[in-house]
């Protein structure tokens, strides 16, 4: 089977260089962060600005961690991936479930479902973002927050061909773009809550409001 399972795979932009189905890539457990340490508690600082206790969090295209500040209270945390082991592994996840987003882009809730969709150092491997991002404003309830974060990091062969070839501003503007053609998100906004530019690894967020 091809991995070419989105709408988008036709769009040069969203090629990758390993079309392989996904679930033979992310077969093996990677039980890391991603980024380095610095970045990992601005990125746990900016989770405790915008989330309150008693959220209902999604944090999707998770792995063994989440980010969330130790303080936080939540409601409930449901954790979605492509590997079983290190969802397993999330210490904050509640429950979890596994979905290739690439083939199958809905999610199995209702509409206002949650309070906030978290999607950590992950967008660079959609290919069919817009997709996935209108049905993330459908299960948000009203006034609930998409925050999106990303640094430079990515396993390049399954990154798509917009990511691979931009730079931060580029990444910045390519999700900004998912969300309003997503539509149902306002507010969007970019931020750069990079914790010490040149010395650690560069984080950014970009976010929306389900108007």
């Amino acid at each position: 089977m091809s991995g070419n399972e989105g709408p988008h795979s036709a769009d040069a932009r969203f090629a990758r260089i390993d079309e392989m189905p996904d679930e033979m890539f992310y077969g093996m457990p990677r039980l890391v962060t991603h980024i380095d340490d610095e970045a990992c508690s601005a990125l746990a600082a900016y989770y405790d600005r915008i989330l309150k206790d008693d959220d209902r969090i999604l944090d999707l295209m998770s792995s063994c961690v989440s980010h969330l500040p130790d303080t936080l209270m939540p409601a409930h945390v449901t954790g979605h991936g492509m590997n079983a082991t290190e969802l397993d592994a999330n210490p904050q996840l509640d429950t979890h479930f596994i979905q290739n987003l690439n083939r199958t882009p809905r999610l199995p809730y209702d509409g206002d479902a949650f309070d906030a969709c978290l999607i950590a150092v992950s967008i660079q491997y959609l290919i069919d973002p817009v997709a996935v991002f209108t049905d993330v404003a459908r299960v948000l309830k009203t006034g609930g927050v998409v925050a999106v974060s990303f640094s430079n990091r990515m396993f390049p062969t399954k990154a798509i061909a917009a990511w691979r070839e931009g730079d931060d501003r580029a990444h910045c503007n390519l999700v900004e773009s998912y969300l309003r053609e997503a539509g149902g998100f306002g507010a969007i906004a970019i931020e750069d809550i990079s914790p010490h530019p040149g010395q650690s690894d560069p984080l950014f967020v970009v976010s929306g409001k389900v108007a």
